[in-house]
């Protein structure tokens, strides 16, 4: 068994759990472990039957991409003749060829799309196209690499040991000269660095506390979200939309909508339809930053955040509606149900949850009026919908006299990166985004 691939852009996976031990048997298609990658969780089953021979990494591995992780014996008869061989009998050893490798060239072909270190390893030394890619985000040299001591099967350098490494640099933690594996003293760059500021320690009554380790997904969680504040400059603006007569809609047809289409009729949909005729309007706002560069995208994948576990304690997913401007509402609906459903299932596929343009995050489910979300990177914005609250509001009637009336209103609030979208966009953009949303009534054909 490898490690699979779970996505275009996923070069590594970490081993989570092993359900089966060294000798247990399997069936195919038999959940064995779960692994983890930086997108999402999935479950790995066999690939046959039979015995569970050998497992060769450990929980909490690094393993890249096409990787042997185990080995199943499929063939019951040989297992037990291999287990009465006589020990005085001669064996044929398997001489291990510690000689380090070179880099084969398609995974140096990988390794190019993350802008790597520019020089190669001299000593041969193998490195995942994931530790290429954060070295090469984090300014790390190809000595200073070949520095670091891995971790790893073979002292193969894991993405937490350079990750471990960032930290002691940020420090201080560590020395102009490195040594190399050969043993050659080699001088790391000087390069400045602004010291993160320390969290000071955390003081608590352990008698009258509980620890709780983050798991991987809410490890993924924190740290996406540190990463986009410091990334975008970060700003959010807020409107309201009296969505009385989507709410009159909703009501009216939401049994026959079910009855003929076999899922609920929700506000979501609408939401997504509106932001979508929005963001055609304005495409500024479906775009992405890239150095110095706007990548206007003419495709909308929408992003819909859909909260796990209960009271959303499981974390937070985002699956991706992809060309979701080539739907209609029942397209739209159909697609949000499955997704949200699959998502709470862990059911999703990574390629699921990448490649989004925009976001829709939907806070009003638990009865908040507004929030300021964090975008969802590489995206430039993203959208938050408060709770529906029937409301006193002043109305102008056809005569122009004004009459208080009770409606049914909603927050919307854009968090937007300001590198791009100034206050003047933004606003425009919501108050499109508020008269699509007040043009739904009892008469939208669905």
């Amino acid at each position: 068994m490898v490690m699979p691939k779970m996505g275009e852009s996923i070069m590594e996976g970490t081993i989570l759990k092993w359900h089966k031990a060294v000798g247990d048997p399997v069936e195919k298609d038999e959940n064995i472990l779960d692994i983890a990658t930086d997108k999402v969780d999935a479950e790995v089953p066999a690939t046959e039957s039979g015995i569970l021979a050998e497992i060769l990494f450990e929980e909490g591995a690094d393993v890249p991409v096409g990787e042997v992780i185990a080995r199943i014996e499929t063939d019951k008869k040989a297992s037990i003749e291999k287990s009465e061989i006589s020990p005085s009998a001669p064996q044929k050893e398997t001489k291990r060829d510690d000689t380090p490798q070179p880099t084969p060239e398609p995974q140096e072909a990988i390794t190019q799309q993350y802008s790597p270190p520019a020089q190669k390893p001299a000593s041969g030394r193998f490195y995942s196209p994931v530790v290429m890619a954060l070295a090469g985000q984090e300014g790390i040299s190809m000595p200073e690499l070949e520095s670091i001591k891995g971790s790893g099967v073979n002292e193969r350098v894991t993405k937490k040991d350079v990750l471990a490494y960032i930290e002691a640099r940020k420090s201080g933690q560590t020395s102009k000269t490195q040594s190399s594996p050969a043993g050659k003293p080699t001088i790391a760059p000087v390069i400045e660095v602004q010291k993160a500021p320390q969290q000071p320690p955390v003081v608590y009554d352990p008698n009258r506390s509980e620890v709780i380790v983050m798991d991987n997904m809410r490890r993924l969680i924190a740290e996406h979200m540190v990463r986009s504040k410091q990334t975008s400059a970060h700003v959010t603006s807020v409107s309201e939309a009296d969505v009385t007569g989507l709410v009159k809609l909703v009501k009216s047809k939401k049994k026959a909508f079910q009855e003929a289409n076999g899922i609920k009729l929700t506000f979501t949909p609408f939401m997504v339809d509106a932001c979508i005729k929005t963001l055609k309007q304005y495409p500024m706002v479906n775009a992405s930053v890239n150095g110095n560069e706007i990548i206007l995208k003419k495709y909308i994948n929408f992003g819909v955040a859909v909260a796990l576990g209960e009271n959303g304690a499981g974390g937070l997913i985002v699956p991706v509606i992809k060309n979701a401007d080539e739907m209609n509402l029942v397209g739209l609906s159909r697609s949000i149900s499955d997704l949200a459903q699959r998502a709470r299932d862990k059911k999703l596929q990574p390629d699921e949850i990448q490649g989004g343009t925009f976001t829709l995050t939907n806070y009003g489910t638990s009865g908040n009026l507004f929030g300021a979300p964090i975008i969802n990177q590489p995206q430039v914005a993203i959208l938050g919908t408060g709770a529906i609250v029937k409301r006193p509001m002043v109305h102008t009637l056809e005569d122009g006299t004004d009459s208080i009336v009770i409606r049914s209103m909603m927050y919307c609030s854009l968090s937007y990166d300001h590198r791009i979208i100034d206050g003047s966009l933004a606003g425009t953009f919501l108050q499109q985004l508020v008269k699509n949303l007040e043009s739904y009534n009892e008469q939208t054909v669905l």
